[in-house]
């Protein structure tokens, strides 16, 4: 029962871990999705610090011109090889100019670790060994032996021969403990360095401790971040913990991606171990990457190392499509024969709705013609009630105002008073009978289209927007386009009632089409506008 249990406890344990996994996964599926964003944060960093060396450049301060080669260098130097090295030679050749040693020695150290990053192990070790390191402060001097390790163990790694790399491992080693005796306790550097040393005598559990301390206790920046992730996956790796492996590779690819770090092995050894347990998609697509930031960076011994795994991966993918395709082909012949089946049930289907479908599109069409019809009728009806009450009206008064006239006149006349005629007939203004005439039309028609004006006025720009006169409810440009709206577009009949040449109505019309937002439907949207 007891073995039961245990077997159960181990079961969930290891499902939790895959669980982990695949969120971690997912996250850096996330961060590479954005590594543009990434890049362009590291891009606008550089910037930064290239305004800087431009205002060094013209201060003349030869000392903070130096510090500034280093800044960008510092840049550089896991991002991309050449303008790394291009800066870091002219903080040499600026520390030579000052004559300080120190300087001198520091840049050699990073031309060194530069060196090393693209693959040029001898010119590296040629480098840093023409530095006088006695003459070194203790922290230059930390530098100075731990990038020299790092010198020997990577030409141990790329060697690969136990002939040689005995030696190679041997030398990095002391160089190792030289680096620890130069370095502060509880830092950054100190827990690097000693979980480096730890890993290199395969003291795993004493690696693990290191490398677990230092990421739970200390404020990791993210290229050391990316270092102790990476140097735990591998601590895990070797001990055959794949799930940890795969855990801690896949953080460390998402802090280089992060950082915008180009010269790094996480992506190209987590591909590894994806390809291991067959999820050969995402392998393809990370090692693919990892030799595209090999070379964009110019690591030279990192592209030989990702084209050893690169072809066997793609190979496996190309395996798996060939695969796919051939299950997609019988898929395919099973669906044609689906297909068939279908089409001829399809067809006598298609013979018996077809004529029920083309009933029924008429009579859709036909029921939206009546509806717009009734819609028309309905409007007409309105206009037709409200004008022939308006029209009845003013004919009504003109009728009066003649027969007042006629008498008034007449009585005149015949009592033989005709100079009274003519005061009579000056009482009359024809002027202000045709301002009264529109101002009733203006009342009856903003009360048939109460939204006409702000319709109207919605059709052109801000500028364009006339104002209308205080003593007006429209001006002559809306009557223009309210007759337009009512039906009456003959511009002979809008001219005879607007007491206006055809020619000035034309003119109107050509004008205000053009200030308009919608020139070639513009009478398209009046005729829109609706009534009540």
């Amino acid at each position: 029962m007891r073995y039961i249990f245990l077997l159960i406890f181990v079961n969930l344990s290891i499902n939790v871990a895959a669980s982990d996994s695949i969120t971690l996964l997912q996250r850096l599926e996330k961060t590479i999705t954005n590594k543009n964003f990434y890049l362009k944060k590291k891009y606008e960093k550089i910037a930064i610090l290239k305004l800087n060396l431009e205002k060094n450049i013209y201060g003349g301060n030869n000392h903070e011109l130096y510090e500034s080669y280093m800044l960008l260098f510092n840049e550089y130097k896991s991002f991309q090889y050449d303008t790394a090295y291009y800066y870091i030679d002219l903080a040499k050749e600026k520390a030579i100019f000052l004559k300080d040693s120190v300087k001198l020695s520091r840049a050699k150290i990073n031309e060194g670790f530069v060196l090393l990053s693209s693959g040029l192990f001898k010119e590296a070790i040629d480098t840093l060994s023409s530095i006088p390191v006695n003459s070194l402060p203790k922290n230059i001097k930390f530098q100075y032996y731990a990038v020299t390790a790092r010198a020997f163990y990577d030409l141990a790694d790329y060697t690969r021969d136990f002939r040689y790399t005995i030696n190679y491992v041997h030398k990095g080693n002391e160089n190792l403990d030289l680096a620890l005796e130069n370095v502060e306790p509880n830092t950054n550097d100190y827990y690097n360095t000693e979980g480096l040393k730890k890993l290199r005598i395969q003291d795993w559990n004493a690696a693990e401790q290191a490398y677990t301390y230092w990421l739970n206790n200390l404020d990791l920046q993210p290229d050391y971040y990316g270092i102790a992730t990476s140097s735990l996956a591998y601590i895990y790796s070797v001990q055959g913990f794949n799930e940890k492996n795969i855990e801690y590779l896949t953080l460390s690819a998402i802090s280089d991606l992060e950082n915008a770090t180009k010269e790094t092995v996480a992506l190209r050894n987590l591909a590894s171990e994806l390809y291991k347990l067959g999820d050969l998609d995402k392998a393809n697509k990370y090692i693919s990457l990892a030799m595209e930031d090999a070379t964009f960076y110019n690591a030279r011994h990192r592209k030989i190392e990702i084209s050893t795994i690169l072809p066997i991966i793609e190979k496996a993918q190309l395996h798996k499509i060939e695969g796919q395709k051939n299950m997609l082909k019988k898929i395919v012949f099973l669906l044609i024969i689906l297909a068939l089946v279908v089409f001829i049930f399809s067809i006598i289907i298609v013979k018996q709705l077809k004529s029920r479908n083309i009933s029924r599109k008429n009579l859709v069409e036909t029921n939206a013609k009546l509806q717009e019809l009734n819609t028309n009728l309905k409007e007409a009806d309105i206009i037709k009630q409200e004008y022939i009450t308006y029209f009845l009206k003013v004919t009504s008064d003109f009728i009066h105002k003649i027969d007042t006239l006629q008498k008034s006149t007449l009585q005149k006349i015949i009592a033989k008073r005709p100079d009274e005629v003519i005061p009579i007939l000056k009482r009359y203004s024809v002027k202000k009978a045709r301002e009264h005439l529109f101002h009733q039309f203006d009342e009856v028609f903003l009360k048939l289209f109460p939204s006409f004006k702000e319709e109207y006025y919605a059709l052109f720009p801000e500028n364009e927007r006339a104002d209308i006169f205080k003593t007006e409810l429209l001006n002559t440009e809306l009557r223009i386009f309210a007759l337009y709206r009512l039906g009456i577009q003959d511009s002979s009949q809008v001219a005879d009632f607007l007491e206006l040449s055809i020619s000035t109505i034309y003119t109107y019309k050509t004008k205000i089409k053009s200030k308009s937002n919608c020139k070639d439907t513009f009478e398209e949207k009046i005729m829109a506008i609706k009534t009540l």
